[in-house]
């Protein structure tokens, strides 16, 4: 499940924050389920790992390493609109 955060409100202005574990479905909390203050969530970026770089992406399509790795290149004809082997 994944985990939101969530900051209190205290005369207006931010106070404390904290996480929530809760199912993507569930609404929104509008208290802190402990102290009842209202509250409000926090929309942070995704923490996404990705082990892509521009330059593995240019590595994983050069023609000789597909071909390296057991695939075939195919052109497509323009004018027959058929695919041959390159």
């Amino acid at each position: 499940m994944p985990i939101y955060r969530y900051i209190t409100i205290e005369d207006g202005k931010d106070g404390e924050i904290f996480e929530v574990e809760q199912s993507a479905s569930a609404p929104t909390l509008k208290f802190h389920p402990e102290n009842g203050k209202p509250v409000r969530r926090i929309y942070d970026a995704p923490n996404i790992q990705t082990q892509y770089t521009k330059g593995r992406e240019n590595k994983l399509s050069d023609v000789n390493y597909v071909k390296s790795k057991g695939f075939q290149i195919l052109e497509k004809d323009k004018i027959s609109g058929k695919y041959f082997k390159k």
